[in-house]
């Protein structure tokens, strides 16, 4: 798929992965819109990219149709899609509070918190797009459109504490090739980047011990991955036509332990 000209929504595309993939597609030529929570972050980014920012919680129906609508009335219907929108939280299910000896379990509003977000706002923003791109003719490639989510490692290696995280994103992981076979007949595809440790902004507030230490887990290179790495696998999986229906780790080879 030839990406210049065409029009992209990237959800989470005011910092990190989704910053990151959000520039790429510009320097290819395509037309962005930001979703994102952060407005004063995203109205920057947008700005410097000749974008269009759209204040989306991915948890709102209301606030997604939205967000498309000034979308495509900026730049037309997107044929892009990237979902980078996510966060987490480490919970274990249940455990005994070292001193005291209290017993608690994982707050389910929590463990639902991160389902809605991760899981849920994806598959939001995903049958919206596809609605969309549904309506427009066909490429020269015989595509309609692309679709990439955002994993993590954790659907495969959750560690302690990630049930609610590793649920989200394994089930991310589950529902790629379904979507795909969903999509084919309509020129759609879907595939879904499973990342390791990688350089964003929640990293960043690490200690640098804490960094040097998980960088030298990886078994090479022998750093954290960068967010301009992920946005060359997205960028890949949209030109790519027969990428489809994929799940690909980029993690260096790195294999989570237990904690």
């Amino acid at each position: 798929m030839d990406l210049s000209g065409l029009a992209a929504v990237v959800t989470g595309g005011a910092s990190g992965l989704g910053e990151a993939t959000a520039r790429a597609l510009t320097a290819q030529g395509v037309k962005v819109a930001i979703f994102d929570m952060n407005v004063e972050r995203g109205e920057a980014v947008a700005g410097e990219l000749a974008g269009v920012f759209c204040k989306v919680d991915v948890r709102s129906d209301a606030e997604v149709d939205a967000g498309f609508t000034k979308a495509r009335a900026a730049h037309g219907q997107e044929r892009i899609l990237i979902n980078c929108a996510g966060t987490g939280n480490a919970i274990k299910t249940a455990s005994r509070h070292k001193q005291t000896g209290e017993i608690s379990h994982f707050p389910l509003d929590a463990f639902d918190l991160i389902i809605q977000i991760n899981l849920i706002g994806s598959f939001r923003c995903i049958a919206k797009a596809a609605a969309g791109m549904m309506t427009v003719d066909k490429l020269a490639s015989g595509e309609r459109g692309a679709i990439v989510n955002t994993a993590s490692v954790a659907a495969e290696d959750g560690q302690i504490g990630q049930a609610a995280y590793s649920a989200s994103k394994g089930g991310l992981v589950g529902m790629t090739l379904p979507i795909a076979r969903d999509l084919a007949g309509e020129g759609i595809r879907i595939n879904t980047i499973l990342p390791g440790i990688f350089n964003t902004p929640l990293m960043n507030a690490a200690p640098q011990p804490v960094k040097d230490g998980l960088a030298a887990s990886v078994p090479f290179p022998k750093r954290l991955g960068e967010p301009e790495e992920y946005a060359s696998l997205a960028l890949e999986m949209c030109r790519n036509a027969y990428f489809n229906g994929e799940d690909v780790r980029l993690d260096g080879a790195i294999r989570m332990g237990f904690r």
